[in-house]
């Protein structure tokens, strides 16, 4: 049974940019109200307050890369799906952007007497809108009747799937659409690509016929709710809160903070906030201030985090640190990974969102203290990985321990051993030497800057200040190096702009493990000239 809980997850439904729907009037006896657009409906179901801003303050709305991507992805798996559902070619797109509303509602129309395949059939009634990704003739018990499915770039079917069907399969109902079946295609994560541009089998469809269909009372309240929610002259009032994440992260969240009072130790700033006993004493006390939880629902870490940060002290257990990482002796590397992920694999051999490293970074301290690096990067398009790996054993000699900053990888490096059995061995040996230093700067260290937060984007101000990570050009972090990267691998990118992205991931991936070194250097009391 799926949990009735949204959750974040990928989805192109409320990412796309705002819909240029009919005018908004506030004398409904003058002009009748608009069209909602399914994602519209949508985003009042996650808060009222948003649809309100989407619709009268959509230049507040702050995109985030990840929703970006996440945008991208699904462009990328409908483009699949059409090819998919229509191996013949003989469907017809609509398409709002360059048509209009009304002109694509009323293509669709004359679509629906051909008996093709019709790909974003738009449809409105009863004060919403909405555009099927994918509309199939059937036929049923000797009549004409539709098959309708809504294509989504996630692994699985969600709840809010289900409520974003639902609303499709009531407004085209209720245009006057005959629908015989309703489902929803998922992309499957297990599936493995053989290349040739063959992608049958990477998505899933699951039967959400029953489930939609009963829900029409519901869509009808929706509707009518978010009308008058589109209706108001101002917007309605709502504290920020979990829902401002779920399902998807809202654009308007540092909007809605500006306006709610100023806490000076924001809660957010207590890590890993889990314990139903915490969660719950927070929600029901409208508690915004670290002063103001009690230490006796603090575990250790928690109470450390708000001591430290209400004295404005660093806490540094600088005995234990480094006699953590005593055992491990000279000559020592230091590593990172940056890594690329395909909603659509592109790699023979490869699976939807299989992480890809594309990139490394080794910075070497040898007996005598003298610091080398090493690099690996390759933009040319072709699965990087083998040769990477190689690349990768040979920077890391055999003996000497390999510090991290999490266990992402070892995760890597275990994905890496699985598709290259060669070197499986190889890969296997340089696990067995890996050290996270993360674990041992949440035990062992603590600045009131860090905010809560042990990223090593937040620990290295604290401890080396002048290594930057705003001083970058270009990538400062790992989402931009996933799109510098598939910028350079697109044949449109031009050779100068390519060599541009080259030195800014070269530039990035090694701050990286340069900010290991100062970390290491830091915890063994050994500060470097």
């Amino acid at each position: 049974m799926r949990a009735k809980a949204w959750r974040k997850a990928s989805d192109r439904v409320l990412l796309a940019p705002t819909e240029r729907e009919n005018s908004l009037s506030t004398t409904p006896e003058q002009k009748p109200p608009r069209n909602l657009s399914k994602s519209k409906i949508l985003a009042y179901r996650q808060c009222p307050k948003r649809l309100w801003l989407e619709l009268h303050r959509p230049d507040l709305q702050q995109i985030s890369d990840v929703a970006q991507a996440s945008f991208a992805a699904g462009n990328q798996v409908g483009e699949v799906a059409r090819r998919l559902f229509d191996p013949k070619g003989t469907g017809q797109m609509i398409d709002v952007k360059t048509e209009g509303y009304d002109p694509a509602f009323a293509r669709t129309q004359k679509l629906l007497v051909t008996s093709q395949p019709i790909f974003e059939a738009g449809f409105a009634a009863t004060g919403a809108m909405a555009f099927a990704d994918i509309l199939l003739p059937v036929r049923k018990k000797g009549k004409d009747t539709w098959r309708l499915i809504e294509v989504k770039s996630s692994t699985s079917v969600k709840d809010y799937h289900l409520e974003d069907a639902a609303i499709q399969a009531y407004v085209a109902k209720a245009a006057g659409l005959s629908l015989a079946h309703i489902s929803v295609a998922y992309v499957d994560k297990t599936w493995v690509y053989t290349g040739a541009g063959d992608y049958q089998g990477l998505l899933t469809e699951e039967d959400v016929t029953k489930e939609t269909l009963k829900r029409g009372p519901e869509v009808k309240e929706w509707i009518t709710a978010a009308q008058e929610i589109a209706a108001q002259e101002s917007e309605p009032r709502r504290v920020t809160g979990a829902h401002c994440a779920i399902p998807f992260d809202c654009g308007f969240l540092e909007y809605c903070r500006s306006h709610e009072p100023r806490a000076e130790y924001p809660i957010r700033w207590l890590p890993n906030i889990r314990k139903k006993s915490l969660k719950t004493h927070i929600e029901s006390e409208g508690i915004i201030d670290l002063r103001h939880v009690p230490d006796d629902l603090l575990n250790e870490p928690q109470q450390r985090v708000k001591a430290h940060t209400l004295s404005g002290e660093a806490f540094f257990d600088a005995k234990n640190a480094a006699a953590a990482l005593a055992k491990h002796k000279l000559p020592a590397y230091f590593l990172d990974f940056e890594t690329i992920q395909f909603a659509v694999p592109i790699w023979k051999g490869t699976r939807p969102y299989q992480a890809h490293t594309f990139q490394f970074s080794v910075h070497r301290i040898d007996r005598s203290g003298d610091l080398t690096h090493q690099a690996f990067l390759d933009l040319s398009g072709a699965d990087p990985t083998k040769a990477l790996a190689e690349a990768l054993i040979a920077a890391c000699g055999e003996r000497g321990p390999i510090f991290v900053y999490s266990s992402f990888e070892a995760a890597r490096i275990r994905e890496l051993a699985r598709r290259y059995p060669k070197l499986k061995s190889a890969l296997n040996a340089l696990l067995k030497r890996l050290v996270d230093l993360l674990p041992i700067a949440e035990q062992h260290y603590y600045h009131p800057s860090q905010q809560g937060s042990w990223s090593i984007k937040k620990l290295l101000p604290a401890i080396a200040p002048d290594l930057r990570y705003d001083a970058l050009d270009g990538v400062k972090d790992g989402g931009l190096a996933m799109d510098a990267y598939m910028e350079a691998i697109s044949t449109d990118t031009t050779s100068a702009r390519k060599e541009k992205i080259e030195r800014e991931l070269r530039e990035y991936c090694s701050l990286d493990t340069q900010a290991m070194v100062k970390v290491w250097e830091f915890f063994v009391g050994r500060e470097r000239s």
